[in-house]
């Protein structure tokens, strides 16, 4: 699925819109992802970015199923993330559209691999064939070193978002922890962010039903807006989820 680190050199003017761990699912899109569709082609980003399991792969997982609990077969969940990433497409034509790979996207290629590796190279076999659209990488950079690199994920914990920025010594967004998090680290060299991109599935969508054994989820669906003005990169925005049908942006609360 992987092709490395895409460098990306913004233009005076840059919006990038990021979305993370949307675990498509048969059914109702949420809303996390119908807000995506709007604000696609309401900012018209020069890059939409897939920060990651945009499939969530249940049947081929490592872990057992829970007694007789339902999971998608890999065809349908194939058929239902082209269906909600068509949407995204056809919301912006002059976009760039990136899916960095996560660790639910790489059950695909992982099982085959495993299990029948002598189909390597065999059309069908990487997950890229299935979305042609979208350019496969491990991760984004944008700009310089006052830039930003957006990859699934890099820290764990509660302070990853902090520790990202830290470690990295730039602005890193990540997904993978399903927390909607912009945490500024100021230094010597200036102010860069750590950010957790949330979510676009639903928190109690039925991908998480089971193995969350219904506990308190500290997990905000929504998404991220960053922001280039003349070069430089503006505070990152979130886009958050505050229930079925609604977001809130800049103190405006948006009917999706």
């Amino acid at each position: 699925m992987s092709s490395g680190t895409i460098k990306i050199y913004p233009t005076s003017t840059f919006t990038a819109l990021i979305g993370s761990d949307a675990h498509y699912w048969p059914g109702k899109p949420s809303t996390g992802h119908r807000a995506f569709v709007k604000f696609t082609k309401t900012l018209k980003p020069q890059v939409v970015i897939l920060n990651g399991d945009a499939i969530d792969a249940a049947s081929i997982s490592r872990h057992p199923p829970i007694g007789w609990e339902y999971f998608p077969t890999v065809k349908q969940e194939l058929e239902v993330t082209y269906e909600r990433l068509r949407e995204v497409e056809l919301a912006s034509t002059g976009s760039r559209f990136i899916w960095n790979l996560g660790n639910h996207d790489a059950r695909f290629e992982t099982r085959l691999a495993s299990v029948v590796p002598e189909f390597k190279g065999v059309a069908g076999t990487h997950l890229r064939d299935h979305f042609t659209a979208w350019e496969p990488a491990w991760a984004v950079e944008i700009g310089g070193k006052n830039g930003a690199t957006i990859k699934h994920r890099f820290s764990g914990g509660v302070n990853a978002a902090y520790t990202n920025a830290l470690k990295s010594g730039r602005t890193t967004v990540t997904g993978h922890l399903h927390r909607l998090v912009v945490r500024p680290v100021s230094d010597y060299s200036g102010t860069r962010w750590g950010v957790e991109g949330g979510m676009l599935a639903d928190r109690d969508g039925p991908q998480f039903r089971g193995y969350t054994e219904n506990n308190p989820l500290d997990w905000q669906p929504g998404f991220i807006v960053l922001t280039w003005k003349q070069g430089k990169l503006m505070w990152p925005e979130v886009v958050h989820v505050v229930k079925e049908g609604q977001v809130e942006y800049r103190g405006e609360l948006i009917s999706v």
